[in-house]
């Protein structure tokens, strides 16, 4: 919202010396945001000018300018003394005799343009002669600016215009505009009676209320208005007061005054007509929307009602909008739809060139209403930014009266006797209110009589009686204060927030973090020291990611929770894998150069189960009882936490001193390995089958007791192609709930032996059938507890084994707490593991 300085020193009390930027700091000091300083930004010399000659001088490119003559009075620097200054203009909607606006040298106008004199089509150019895009009045870049127009209403005041006088307060052009910008709970704000009067409340000013204006009592000799809202929204009413007057013999080619016109464009708003400019003059003044009908294209009443099922409207922007059934409309006797209302009107009864009877439309629309209209038709217009945020009910008579008054003095109409105002309103209920309660919600003393003062002030009526509670009636134009808290906020607003003081909690004495939040940050700690980097997505996909990733049909990933009003209509449902979103940040990372990506992402997934039940939406008015909080938790889906990594081109990079290893599956091995060794748990590892992994270089996580954690390995390469995915892109996926349960209270400190450590080689040839996992299963097991580690560090395949066999060369370590452990020990404990594979895995030892 805009707000002229000039405008606002009629309406509150302003200090002669105050500037637009001391001006806006007051109002930030009552709670309103800054968003700049518009005007007062053009040094002079600007002047006026009449022209005496000009020649009209062709050129080649097909253009014609003028070399002009202009007397600018004792201001010109005159090439030669006594001659008139020589300036080329290109504008020819000006002759000899008229008064313009002139730019000299050494001027500097908005844009930070300077202005010098220079040499153009064969002249030299001693300034320039302006147009009112120029000078920040107006879009106009056509024409220039002729003060015989611009000020025809005011003949006394262009018999006194002389070459060389001051155009800049002549066209307030020092006037400064400041520009804040309004919070949804403050709508007052959007008309200068809102701006000023929080001016006045941060500055003690005296205001003048722009709306204290007696409005004629509603009578039957106003225009028949129906309100007929059938079908209120969710029981609110859309339309609960209806202004209409008349004003007839109205000339609406009359062009709105200069004054009227420069107050609309320093608001942001460009002049069109008599009729609207005066709609907006109305509406920035006192915030109220107005909407102009041409009469002669109603049929004799308003209805207001909601629209009926394939209904249609060509708005003012001449677009055919398919109406809802929610949407509100202003109709001509209930059957031609004439505007949606509080959002945009109609073309069929827009007020034209040959209009000559207008009604005025003032009324008070429902915010919610408007809201969902604006946004339905994704039309947001003045009005309905107004509307949407509420528009005080008490100033609509007052509004179109001015309308009226305006249109009478400007337009030359006559107003009808006749005043309709159908008043549906429901009365405004008090509202309690402890007056300790601003003291003790801030931690400020503040008096009760404080209290009282503050709360007359911004304009609520205030019952204070006794020691009680006080009772409050809000202002009209405050649809936002409701309750005690609301009331505080005001109070502490006018009273200065930077008086509140900042007292910082004791925190109280607690149990720190829980097992789960220790277990989550292990988890993200490990795979970072791992050398991964962590991600967050959006956890919504589309239909199509499990046939991606080639999901069978009966899959359980594959049911999902759809969102009801989703961010995009693409991704409309709840991630049922973190994986199925982390694959897609992979992706648009090597798709911006990245070559080498590793990541990972901890987080929620939802896993609805087929048939669940829709949750009940109970109402607001009281607690739900048991049994319907009860089927509302039972609605609730399962949403365990997930962890998933992703691991895409080099694992080891290459240089000079060799070629780099590229990521396979046993990188995303590793990297679960890593994260089940920080939380203290055992891994066992075996071959699977899984989706979307590679079904030869899948890898089962789970626990010793055989509980799944979660699966490794390589992607099937159709998933990696579906996905569009590097090839031989390796990813793992591990629930972290079972993660946390397993590790809580499984981590135990035990003494490290200062013993040496021995170690064995024993190389085993098994069938290709048998997984390495399950080999070394059973070494740990039968090697026993003095085995420390075990490690398989080469796998052969040739004659020597046959075919259809390899050969899984391990070395196992081994150390005793007490004692150094002899040459036979360790023998015997590797021979117990060489027999225990043979019999149970038909392993051979190689070489034996």
């Amino acid at each position: 919202m805009r707000a002229p300085v000039s405008w606002l020193r009629e309406l509150v009390d302003v200090a002669p010396e105050a500037t637009g930027r001391d001006i806006a700091a007051s109002l930030v000091r009552v709670g309103l945001e800054e968003e700049g300083l518009h005007g007062g930004d053009i040094t002079g010399p600007l002047v006026v000018g009449r022209v005496l000659e000009l020649a009209e001088e062709p050129q080649k490119n097909g253009k014609v300018i003028r070399w002009c003559q202009v007397d600018v009075g004792e201001h010109g620097q005159r090439l030669t003394e006594g001659t008139a200054q020589g300036i080329v203009c290109g504008a020819h909607n000006f002759a000899v005799g008229d008064l313009v606006v002139v730019v000299l040298p050494g001027a500097v106008l908005p844009g930070d343009f300077a202005i010098a004199a220079r040499k153009t089509y064969g002249h030299v150019s001693n300034g320039m002669i302006c147009s009112a895009a120029e000078l920040g009045l107006g879009d106009d870049h056509a024409g220039i600016i002729v003060l015989q127009e611009w000020f025809a209403e005011d003949p006394e005041l262009l018999a006194s215009l002389q070459p060389g006088d001051d155009a800049i307060a002549l066209l307030g052009l020092a006037d400064e505009v400041v520009e804040v910008n309004v919070t949804p709970d403050r709508g007052y704000c959007f008309s200068m009676r809102g701006i000023a009067r929080e001016y006045s409340h941060a500055t003690g000013g005296t205001f003048r209320d722009p709306a204290d204006l007696a409005a004629p009592a509603a009578n039957d000799g106003g225009y028949a208005v129906q309100l007929a809202d059938g079908a209120p929204l969710g029981g609110r009413v859309g339309c609960d007061r209806y202004v209409a007057r008349v004003v007839r013999g109205i000339d609406t080619t009359r062009p709105s005054p200069r004054w009227m016109q420069k107050r609309l464009t320093q608001m942001g708003m460009r002049p069109i007509s008599l009729a609207v400019d005066v709609t907006n003059y109305v509406m920035l003044a006192l915030g109220q929307p107005l909407h102009a009908f041409d009469l002669d294209t109603l049929s004799g009443s308003i209805v207001v009602r909601r629209a009926r099922e394939g209904e249609k409207l060509t708005t003012l922007d001449d677009v055919e909008r398919e109406l809802s059934p929610e949407d509100l409309l202003i109709t001509d006797g209930g059957q031609s739809p004439l505007a949606i209302a509080g959002v945009m009107g109609g073309a069929t009864s827009e007020v034209g060139a040959m209009t000559s009877t207008v009604l005025i439309e003032s009324a008070h629309f429902d915010p919610t209403t408007v809201a969902r209209s604006s946004r339905r038709h994704r039309l947001v217009t003045e009005a309905s930014k107004r509307f949407e945020r509420g528009v005080d009910p008490d100033v609509t008579a007052v509004a179109a009266q001015l309308a009226v008054d305006l249109l009478v003095q400007l337009g030359g109409g006559t107003a009808d006797d006749g005043v309709t105002d159908v008043d549906d309103r429901t009365p405004r209920g008090r509202v309690p209110l402890d007056a300790d309660l601003p003291t003790r919600l801030v931690g400020l003393e503040l008096p009760r009589e404080e209290v009282v003062a503050t709360l007359r002030a911004i304009g609520c009526d205030v019952e204070d009686i006794g020691d009680g509670p006080l009772s409050l009636l809000p202002p009209s134009w405050r649809p936002d204060l409701h309750n005690g808290p609301d009331f505080v906020e005001e109070v502490i607003r006018i009273h200065g927030y930077d008086q509140v003081p900042a007292v910082l909690p004791r925190p109280s004495a607690g149990l720190g973090l829980s097992h789960g939040q220790r277990a989550r940050r292990v988890v993200a700690d490990a795979l970072a020291h791992h050398g991964l980097d962590e991600v967050l997505t959006y956890p919504f996909v589309g239909a199509g990611v499990h046939d991606a990733m080639g999901l069978p049909a009966d899959d359980p990933r594959r049911t999902m929770l759809r969102v009801a009003n989703p961010l995009s209509e693409e991704a409309p449902f709840l991630r049922t894998s973190v994986l199925s979103t982390l694959l897609e940040a992979l992706r648009r990372n090597v798709s911006r150069g990245q070559r080498d990506v590793a990541v990972f992402e901890l987080g929620l997934v939802t896993r609805p189960e087929a048939g669940t039940v829709s949750a009940p939406v109970p109402g607001t008015d009281a607690r739900p009882d048991a049994e319907t909080l009860a089927r509302i938790e039972a609605a609730v889906p399962a949403q365990p936490r997930r962890v998933a990594l992703a691991l895409a081109g080099e694992a080891e990079r290459g240089g000079w001193w060799g070629p780099g290893r590229p990521a396979d599956w046993s990188d995303a091995v590793t990297a679960a390995r890593a994260v089940a060794d920080a939380l203290g748990i055992e891994l066992h590892v075996t071959a699977d089958d899984h989706a979307p992994w590679h079904p030869g270089r899948c890898a089962r996580l789970s626990l010793a007791d055989g509980t799944l954690v979660g699966h490794a390995g390589e992607l099937h390469p159709k998933a990696v192609a579906a996905l569009e995915l590097p090839a031989r892109t390796c990813a793992a996926e591990m629930d972290v709930d079972v993660l946390s349960a397993a590790s809580e209270g499984n981590v135990q400190a035990t003494p490290l032996s200062t013993y040496p450590v021995a170690h064995s080689d024993v190389a085993l040839t098994v069938e290709d059938a048998v997984p390495a996992g399950e080999v070394e299963a059973v070494i740990r097991e039968a090697a026993g507890e003095l085995l420390e580690s075990v490690w398989l560090f080469d796998v052969y395949r040739g004659e020597q084994v046959g075919e259809g066999h390899r050969s899984l060369a391990y070395r196992m370590f081994f150390r005793a707490p007490d004692r150094t452990l002899t040459t036979e020990e360790v023998n015997a404990l590797r021979d117990r593991a060489i027999a225990r594979a043979a019999e149970r895995l038909g392993a051979v030892q190689r070489g034996a």
